[in-house]
């Protein structure tokens, strides 16, 4: 079991999703070998929630999840709940992570304690250090990113390095590769899962002397062409090693791109908004899933389906117990095996801030509830060349889209379909009830917390 976890890879940047002018040849190979599914979606459109999602089968608001953890958060995952790690080492799996954590900052609430017999990598997210957007010390010591502590680079439970600079950043993707492949290659004789949690493409930008400049489309473009390389480099290992037909590959994005960042964010192939919303730009991203042997070569899945529908796929692909406690993911088991073309998920509610629900799913139909919002539109600005611009916050009115025709939610339907929207809303309530909603102030009764740092 491997899964390429990207982040802030919006749901246009691989070729194979309509990207480029860059080159993604192994990506694509993967496409073509696999499951390239167009209607994906990350739990939630920010770095912490969605992770807690994949790794736990849940929507982030009933594990008490939100946002995007830092040094300063009180918070993390609880240990508790179990994860696709702890599932499948119970099934004798030897399981590593490489890369980026974001569910808590320091042990006891790092990988080692959360089902991983090794971890190499960030707590947190690689702009989380005190350094401004030229790679320099913040000057104003009182701005709140001045006070980040160093950055660490950790192996187990123990910092071995400290990131100081881009060209630290630099090396990031090629050390993880080389850890990643190293694991493939140690446990190539017993059943492992390996979560590769790349730190690329979020900001700032890094990337190897041996791509720089190279793919003649910037800086994001040379970023994309090394983590292809990636992406290469793992398949490749698994082919060694005799491997790659007895293994899934997961490869997708934990949210939309940063699209404040100008031309140093991806895009989301004509999708509204980006990362830090509720619109398709933020949740919907790439997935292709290939399982050599097992699931159809080159072949284009439109059917609904979630992050956190991987648990419950790989624990019914494995035999592994369920974890105890409810999860919201539904296992796409026979959907991968072709055994069914439906995905049994028709569903998805979509949650952003705290807890709010912001708009829910229903077959092709997405309703929007009224909320303040953040928006990348007027009067927000956009920045590029390392440096982001600001947002806005809007007035979003309740609205109707049919995402079958309008996937950039800019025709509003409701006023013809009043019925539709009477029975979605009922539907959201009952999320509402189970989840909660700050939105309505509703208290949902099915919510477990976060473990508290001591």
């Amino acid at each position: 079991m491997v899964i390429i976890f990207m982040d802030d890879m919006g749901y246009g940047d691989p070729v194979c999703y309509g990207g480029g002018p860059y080159k993604t040849p192994n990506i694509d190979a993967l496409a073509a070998q696999g499951i390239r599914f167009t209607d994906f979606y990350a739990a939630q459109a920010v770095c912490t929630a969605s992770r807690a999602a994949l790794l736990t089968g849940c929507y982030p608001t009933r594990i008490g999840m939100h946002g995007a953890l830092d040094h300063s958060s009180a918070i993390a995952l609880n240990p508790d709940e179990i994860t696709i790690a702890e599932m499948l080492k119970e099934k004798g799996y030897k399981t590593g992570m490489v890369g980026k954590w974001h569910l808590g900052n320091k042990a006891p609430y790092l990988p080692l304690q959360n089902g991983f017999d090794e971890f190499y990598g960030l707590p947190y997210s690689n702009d989380m250090w005190a350094y401004d957007y030229d790679g320099k010390p913040w000057k104003d010591t009182a701005f709140w990113r001045a006070k980040y502590p160093p950055l660490p680079l950790i192996e187990g439970n123990t910092a071995i390095k400290i990131i100081k600079s881009f060209n630290d950043q630099d090396s990031l993707t090629s050390d993880y590769t080389r850890n990643a492949t190293a694991f493939i290659k140690k446990n190539r004789n017993h059943p492992f899962f390996l979560y590769f949690a790349h730190a690329m493409v979020h900001v700032p930008l890094a990337v190897s002397a041996r791509f720089k400049g190279k793919s003649g489309a910037g800086m994001f473009g040379d970023v994309m062409e090394e983590v292809d390389w990636s992406v290469g480099e793992v398949v490749k290992t698994l082919r060694e090693n005799n491997l790659l037909e007895n293994t899934i590959i997961v490869f997708t994005s934990d949210n939309g791109p940063w699209l404040t960042f100008g031309n140093h964010a991806g895009n989301t192939a004509g999708l509204r908004e980006g990362k830090g919303t509720a619109w398709e730009g933020g949740l919907k991203v790439p997935c292709i899933i290939s399982w050599k042997g097992h699931t159809k070569a080159a072949t284009v899945n439109n059917n609904l389906l979630t992050a956190m529908d991987i648990l419950p796929t790989l624990a019914d692909i494995t035999g592994a117990k369920l974890p105890a406690q409810k999860i919201d993911g539904i296992s796409c088991k026979d959907l991968l095996l072709g055994k069914s073309s439906k995905a049994p998920r028709d569903e998805f509610v979509y949650y952003y801030d705290k807890n709010n629900l912001k708009a829910i799913r229903k077959g092709k139909w997405k309703l929007v509830f009224p909320a303040r919002s953040q928006t990348y539109g007027p009067p927000a600005t956009i920045g590029g060349d390392r440096y982001p611009g600001k947002y806005a916050q809007v007035d979003v009115p309740l609205a109707l889209y049919d995402l079958s025709t309008d996937p950039g939610e800019d025709r509003d339907v409701k006023d013809r379909h009043a019925e539709l929207v009477k029975s979605m809303t009922e539907i959201a309530d009952k999320y509402r009830r189970a989840l909660g909603d700050g939105l309505t102030q509703t208290t949902g009764n099915e919510v477990r917390p976060a473990a508290q740092f001591r």
